[in-house]
């Protein structure tokens, strides 16, 4: 029986015996993997007529196996984008942003900001200026909150300007639980007082600075905290620091609005709080993950792309990643190319051993391109353990990558080995995450036959006009808008 022999090999993979995982991959012609499964050739294309599906915030009908050649620029960062959105609330002034993604994520941000009581006005396709002057309260509108994580940025900058914010949970992408504590203890911290109820309210009568060290190095629990300790007297020092190039680009608009940290890009960082900060006229860094994307998209597609403007400074982790499944970049100043038609052949380890491919907090492998590290993977030759060990959700829609035509083993929430090369073939899926989303988009670009994608709503909060600009590398992706019925 086909699912016996799967839960047999699964078994073998969970008593994490290196081994056992080593002879059971490398035999190609084991018989787990010579019964047709949902990943076999054997398969059927699963692509019905577009009548079958309802459009769920729109769908992208894609048109794969095309030669994708030219070059593309990655957008500003959108995890960059938000934090310092929220920081403009720290503002004396008008903070002028370039390099701003158009996503959704940003979009429903202004609307939180604008919501508030700020002056948002576009002044380009990519830059805007923000007047927060107008806020007079640090109540946040419920549902717009319940749209976006992001919002969480918000407590930091508002507890620093009136002593008291009021916020409900905050909304996001469903990849698992994602802890709040670090934001809370580094609140306490400071001198605020923390009282949960149906969300959260966070008092101060004044924020004082600390000698403090994160459980975990949390990204936005970072930037609240960084936030906070600009404006809190004295000296504070945050050590075991989140570093990733969002947290640093905070840090540099925060510091040309007055702030004073230094240690910027390190684990620790020295914070000296000042009385007010000012405007200030700031570009946001390129975004890594979508560069990251990218590199995925010339390997799913066998094509030579050119990334140009890419932010080579924070790619190292990311190149080695996917150097370690066969796909080769070079870099010639600030382009990067891609070589996705060369063969690709996935590097085992020392003495023959499965290689592993695992995410980490920066600057390792970043987590947001486990999805993309995954799909490309299926276009390799060999097998690789992939770990993701941020998020216990991430990985369940490998299911979906299966429909079509991969080899995938799902270990357990965290672990996944796939086995490639394999055919893809067209089929229809939901995106159920911004990366996730993204990394169907370039299966289905990768896949024999049409694909389509629904809820791309989840890709678009994420990646900016992603079906145009793909467009201009020969992709064929068409929108078929929500129906109104």
């Amino acid at each position: 029986m086909r699912g016996g022999c799967l839960e047999k090999a699964m078994s073998e993979v969970n008593r994490s015996d290196e081994k056992a995982m080593d002879r059971l991959l490398s035999d190609r012609g084991g018989r787990y993997l010579q019964i047709p499964t949902a990943g076999s050739q054997n398969r059927q294309p699963c692509v019905p007529p577009s009548l079958l599906f309802p459009e769920t915030m729109g769908t992208y009908a894609v048109e794969g196996g095309r030669h994708l050649e030219g070059r593309i620029r990655p957008a500003g960062n959108k995890n960059a984008a938000l934090p310092c959105l929220a920081a403009t609330l720290l503002s004396q002034g008008p903070v002028t942003l370039r390099n701003v993604p158009r996503i959704l994520d940003v979009l429903t941000f202004i609307d939180i900001l604008t919501a508030l009581g700020s002056d948002v006005s576009w002044i380009g396709r990519n830059e805007l200026v923000v007047d927060t002057s107008g806020v007079k309260t640090g109540a946040v509108d419920r549902e717009l909150v319940s749209k976006i994580r992001a919002s969480l940025l918000l407590a930091g900058p508002l507890l620093a300007r009136f002593g008291k914010v009021e916020l409900p949970p905050p909304g996001g992408d469903v990849i698992g639980r994602r802890r709040m504590d670090t934001h809370f203890m580094a609140f306490e911290a400071l001198g605020a007082t923390v009282t949960l109820n149906s969300g959260f309210t966070i008092t101060s009568d004044e924020l004082i600075a600390a000698d403090l060290f994160l459980d975990e190095p949390s990204v936005t629990g970072t930037e609240n905290a960084i936030m906070t300790a600009v404006c809190a007297r004295g000296r504070t020092r945050l050590r075991n620091a989140a570093a990733e190039p969002h947290v640093q680009d905070l840090c540099r608009l925060l510091n040309k609005m007055g702030a004073r940290i230094e240690g910027i890009g390190t684990h620790i960082l020295e914070i000296e709080g000042v009385d007010e900060l000012q405007g200030a006229d700031f570009s946001i860094g390129s975004d890594h993950v979508e560069t990251g994307s990218f590199i995925g998209l010339a390997a799913v597609t066998r094509s030579d792309i050119t990334i140009e403007h890419a932010p080579i400074e924070h790619l190292d982790s990311t190149i080695m990643g996917f150097r370690r499944l066969g796909i080769e970049c070079s870099v010639e100043g600030s382009d990067l190319h891609v070589y996705g038609s060369k063969e690709l052949v996935i590097r085992k380890d020392a003495f023959g051993h499965v290689p592993k491919l695992d995410d980490g907090p920066w600057p390792a492998f970043p987590a947001d391109l486990t999805s993309i590290a995954i799909v490309a993977a299926t276009q390799c030759i060999g097998s690789v353990l992939v770990h993701e060990k941020m998020f216990e959700s991430r990985m369940y829609f490998t299911d979906k990558l299966v429909s079509m035509g991969a080899s995938i083993i799902l270990c357990d929430p965290h672990r996944v080995v796939v086995v490639g090369p394999t055919a893809l073939q067209g089929g229809v899926v939901d995106s159920p995450d911004i990366r996730a989303g993204m990394a169907l988009l370039l299966a289905a670009l990768g896949a024999h036959g049409t694909s389509y994608i629904r809820n791309i709503g989840q890709i678009e909060r994420g990646y900016e006009s992603i079906d145009e600009r793909l467009t201009t590398l020969g992709a064929v992706i068409e929108r078929i808008e929500e129906s109104s019925d």
